[in-house]
């Protein structure tokens, strides 16, 4: 089943990108939303940026040079043993999806949202590379 199916509508200067399609089964994505696995270093990256992914706002994670990180959310230390792969994509994609209620951000969703700021109005907030990127990074963390 396609999610998302909005076009996302970039900056002024930047056309339409189409949000790519991708199927839930379960409670998961298990495919790709590039077809490849994203990759683990620039996961990190997007994790640890307050001005990206923002995840470190809601979520703590071992990523120690960032300070103040949140407690909202699930602490991300051994997500990828608790969780697999797919069921990190749909989380990641569109956590509405698991659960109405939930504070988090669907990352790669355009319709239907509401409250969204100006920066991100119209287009998804991580594109389906930094999505992937993430899930390779959140798949590395494991349990002692």
């Amino acid at each position: 089943m396609m999610l998302g199916g909005a076009l996302a509508i970039g900056s002024a200067a930047a056309a339409p990108v189409p949000l790519l399609a991708y199927n839930v089964a379960g409670d998961g994505i298990a495919a790709p939303l590039t077809g490849q696995p994203g990759d683990a270093v620039r996961g990190r990256q997007v994790v640890a940026n307050r001005q990206v992914g923002m995840c470190l706002l809601c979520h703590m994670a071992p990523i120690p040079e960032e300070r103040f990180q949140g407690n909202i959310g699930p602490d991300l230390r051994g997500v990828g043993s608790r969780l697999t792969p797919a069921q990190i994509r749909l989380r990641v994609v569109d956590a509405a999806r698991l659960n109405p209620d939930t504070v988090m951000p669907s990352y790669y969703v355009v319709a239907g949202r509401n409250r969204v700021g100006g920066a991100w109005a119209g287009r998804p907030v991580l594109d389906a590379g930094q999505i992937e990127d993430v899930v390779a990074f959140l798949a590395t963390l494991r349990a002692p």
